[in-house]
Protein backbone atom coordinates (compact mmCIF):
# COMPACT_ATOMS: atom_id res chain seq x y z
CA UNK A 1 0.00 0.00 0.00
CA UNK A 2 2.73 2.50 0.94
CA UNK A 3 5.60 0.59 -0.66
CA UNK A 4 7.62 0.34 2.55
CA UNK A 5 8.51 -3.38 2.44
CA UNK A 6 12.03 -2.82 1.08
CA UNK A 7 12.98 -0.20 3.67
CA UNK A 8 11.36 -2.25 6.47
CA UNK A 9 13.40 -5.30 5.44
CA UNK A 10 16.59 -3.23 5.23
CA UNK A 11 16.00 -1.73 8.68
CA UNK A 12 15.45 -5.23 10.05
CA UNK A 13 18.78 -6.33 8.54
CA UNK A 14 20.77 -3.29 9.69
CA UNK A 15 19.46 -2.11 13.07
CA UNK A 16 17.60 -5.01 14.69
CA UNK A 17 19.83 -7.08 16.97
CA UNK A 18 19.31 -9.95 19.40
CA UNK A 19 21.87 -9.05 22.09
CA UNK A 20 22.20 -5.93 24.22
CA UNK A 21 25.09 -3.67 23.29
CA UNK A 22 26.95 -1.49 25.79
CA UNK A 23 25.03 1.53 24.49
CA UNK A 24 21.69 -0.31 24.85
CA UNK A 25 22.59 -1.14 28.45
CA UNK A 26 23.59 2.45 29.25
CA UNK A 27 20.45 3.85 27.63
CA UNK A 28 18.06 1.46 29.41
CA UNK A 29 19.67 1.94 32.80
CA UNK A 30 19.39 5.73 32.66
CA UNK A 31 15.65 5.66 31.88
CA UNK A 32 13.24 6.39 34.76
CA UNK A 33 10.29 4.89 32.87
CA UNK A 34 9.27 2.26 30.35
CA UNK A 35 6.08 1.56 28.43
CA UNK A 36 5.06 -2.12 28.56
CA UNK A 37 2.91 -3.98 26.04
CA UNK A 38 1.48 -7.43 26.80
CA UNK A 39 -1.45 -9.49 25.54
CA UNK A 40 -3.83 -11.88 27.25
CA UNK A 41 -4.55 -15.49 26.27
CA UNK A 42 -6.88 -14.26 23.50
CA UNK A 43 -4.21 -11.83 22.19
CA UNK A 44 -6.09 -8.76 23.41
CA UNK A 45 -3.38 -6.13 24.04
CA UNK A 46 -2.70 -4.01 27.07
CA UNK A 47 -0.20 -1.18 27.39
CA UNK A 48 1.00 0.37 30.62
CA UNK A 49 3.51 2.83 31.98
CA UNK A 50 6.02 1.70 34.61
CA UNK A 51 8.21 4.19 36.44
CA UNK A 52 11.05 4.11 38.92
CA UNK A 53 14.36 5.77 39.57
CA UNK A 54 17.00 5.55 36.83
CA UNK A 55 18.45 2.05 36.95
CA UNK A 56 15.21 0.35 38.02
CA UNK A 57 15.39 -1.60 34.74
CA UNK A 58 18.71 -3.42 34.58
CA UNK A 59 20.42 -5.37 31.83
CA UNK A 60 22.01 -8.45 33.41
CA UNK A 61 23.64 -10.00 30.38
CA UNK A 62 23.46 -9.92 26.59
CA UNK A 63 19.89 -11.28 26.53
CA UNK A 64 18.38 -10.66 29.98
CA UNK A 65 16.91 -7.66 31.73
CA UNK A 66 15.06 -7.38 35.02
CA UNK A 67 12.81 -4.84 36.69
CA UNK A 68 10.55 -4.72 39.75
CA UNK A 69 6.82 -4.71 40.14
CA UNK A 70 5.93 -1.95 42.57
CA UNK A 71 2.59 -1.62 44.34
CA UNK A 72 0.01 -0.33 41.85
CA UNK A 73 -3.75 -0.56 41.51
CA UNK A 74 -3.75 -4.34 41.95
CA UNK A 75 -5.41 -5.08 38.61
CA UNK A 76 -2.31 -6.86 37.25
CA UNK A 77 -3.33 -6.36 33.66
CA UNK A 78 0.26 -6.39 32.39
CA UNK A 79 1.75 -9.01 34.69
CA UNK A 80 -1.38 -11.14 34.76
CA UNK A 81 -1.08 -11.37 30.98
CA UNK A 82 2.45 -12.79 31.31
CA UNK A 83 1.04 -15.76 33.21
CA UNK A 84 -0.93 -16.83 30.12
CA UNK A 85 1.11 -15.22 27.33
CA UNK A 86 4.84 -14.58 27.92
CA UNK A 87 5.31 -12.23 24.96
CA UNK A 88 6.20 -8.67 25.91
CA UNK A 89 7.29 -5.44 24.25
CA UNK A 90 9.11 -2.60 26.02
CA UNK A 91 9.51 0.95 24.76
CA UNK A 92 12.11 3.16 26.43
CA UNK A 93 11.98 6.89 25.61
CA UNK A 94 14.37 9.65 26.58
CA UNK A 95 12.24 12.75 26.04
CA UNK A 96 15.06 15.18 26.81
CA UNK A 97 17.38 13.76 24.16
CA UNK A 98 14.58 12.56 21.89
CA UNK A 99 15.71 8.96 21.54
CA UNK A 100 13.99 5.63 22.02
CA UNK A 101 14.66 1.92 22.07
CA UNK A 102 12.37 -1.06 21.66
CA UNK A 103 12.94 -4.45 23.25
CA UNK A 104 10.68 -7.40 22.34
CA UNK A 105 10.85 -10.88 23.81
CA UNK A 106 9.38 -13.09 26.49
CA UNK A 107 9.15 -12.60 30.24
CA UNK A 108 8.13 -14.27 33.46
CA UNK A 109 7.34 -13.03 36.94
CA UNK A 110 8.97 -14.35 40.07
CA UNK A 111 8.61 -13.53 43.74
CA UNK A 112 11.81 -15.42 44.59
CA UNK A 113 14.14 -13.99 41.93
CA UNK A 114 17.64 -13.50 43.38
CA UNK A 115 17.67 -9.78 42.47
CA UNK A 116 14.44 -9.01 44.34
CA UNK A 117 16.35 -8.07 47.50
CA UNK A 118 18.12 -5.33 45.52
CA UNK A 119 14.80 -3.56 44.88
CA UNK A 120 13.22 -2.02 48.01
CA UNK A 121 9.43 -2.16 47.71
CA UNK A 122 9.37 -4.79 44.94
CA UNK A 123 6.39 -7.13 45.08
CA UNK A 124 8.12 -9.42 42.58
CA UNK A 125 10.56 -9.28 39.66
CA UNK A 126 9.93 -9.42 35.93
CA UNK A 127 12.77 -11.21 34.13
CA UNK A 128 12.79 -10.74 30.36
CA UNK A 129 14.68 -12.55 27.61
CA UNK A 130 15.22 -10.23 24.66
CA UNK A 131 14.63 -11.47 21.13
CA UNK A 132 14.66 -8.22 19.16
CA UNK A 133 16.29 -4.96 20.20
CA UNK A 134 16.21 -1.89 18.01
CA UNK A 135 16.18 1.90 18.06
CA UNK A 136 13.24 3.60 16.40
CA UNK A 137 12.93 6.84 14.47
CA UNK A 138 12.75 9.64 17.05
CA UNK A 139 11.38 12.42 14.87
CA UNK A 140 7.96 12.62 16.54
CA UNK A 141 9.21 12.49 20.13
CA UNK A 142 8.28 15.71 21.87
CA UNK A 143 11.15 17.31 23.73
CA UNK A 144 10.32 17.39 27.44
CA UNK A 145 12.29 17.79 30.64
CA UNK A 146 11.93 15.80 33.84
CA UNK A 147 10.88 18.12 36.64
CA UNK A 148 11.09 15.61 39.48
CA UNK A 149 10.83 11.90 40.17
CA UNK A 150 7.62 10.60 41.70
CA UNK A 151 7.44 10.67 45.49
CA UNK A 152 5.76 7.25 45.31
CA UNK A 153 8.81 5.39 43.95
CA UNK A 154 10.13 2.95 46.56
CA UNK A 155 13.68 3.50 47.78
CA UNK A 156 15.89 2.18 50.55
CA UNK A 157 15.17 3.83 53.92
CA UNK A 158 12.09 5.62 52.57
CA UNK A 159 8.38 4.97 52.97
CA UNK A 160 6.36 6.38 50.07
CA UNK A 161 3.10 8.19 50.88
CA UNK A 162 -0.20 6.38 50.51
CA UNK A 163 -1.90 7.26 47.21
CA UNK A 164 -4.98 9.42 47.75
CA UNK A 165 -7.24 7.12 45.70
CA UNK A 166 -6.70 4.33 48.25
CA UNK A 167 -8.33 6.57 50.89
CA UNK A 168 -11.56 6.98 48.88
CA UNK A 169 -14.61 5.34 50.48
CA UNK A 170 -15.41 3.58 47.18
CA UNK A 171 -12.21 1.53 47.41
CA UNK A 172 -11.22 1.26 51.08
CA UNK A 173 -13.13 -1.93 51.91
CA UNK A 174 -11.75 -3.69 48.79
CA UNK A 175 -8.09 -2.97 49.49
CA UNK A 176 -5.73 -5.75 50.62
CA UNK A 177 -5.36 -5.99 54.41
CA UNK A 178 -1.83 -4.47 54.33
CA UNK A 179 -3.24 -1.31 52.66
CA UNK A 180 -6.23 -1.10 55.01
CA UNK A 181 -3.92 -1.25 58.02
CA UNK A 182 -1.68 1.49 56.58
CA UNK A 183 -4.68 3.73 55.81
CA UNK A 184 -6.22 3.19 59.25
CA UNK A 185 -2.90 4.16 60.87
CA UNK A 186 -2.66 7.30 58.74
CA UNK A 187 -6.30 8.20 59.52
CA UNK A 188 -5.64 7.89 63.27
CA UNK A 189 -2.49 10.02 62.97
CA UNK A 190 -4.38 12.67 60.98
CA UNK A 191 -7.19 12.78 63.56
CA UNK A 192 -4.69 13.08 66.40
CA UNK A 193 -2.91 15.95 64.65
CA UNK A 194 -6.11 18.02 64.25
CA UNK A 195 -6.69 20.72 66.95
Amino acid sequence: MRETRRIADRLEQVIVHQSFTDSDRAFIQQCPMVFVATADADNRPDCSYKGGLPGFVRVLDEKTLVFPDYDGNGMYRSWGNLVVNPHIGLLFIDFENQTRLRVNGTARISDDDPVRSEYPGAVFIIRMTAEKIFPACPRYIHKMHLVEHSAYVPQANYTPPIPEWKKFDDFRDALPERDQADINNVSLEEKAAKP
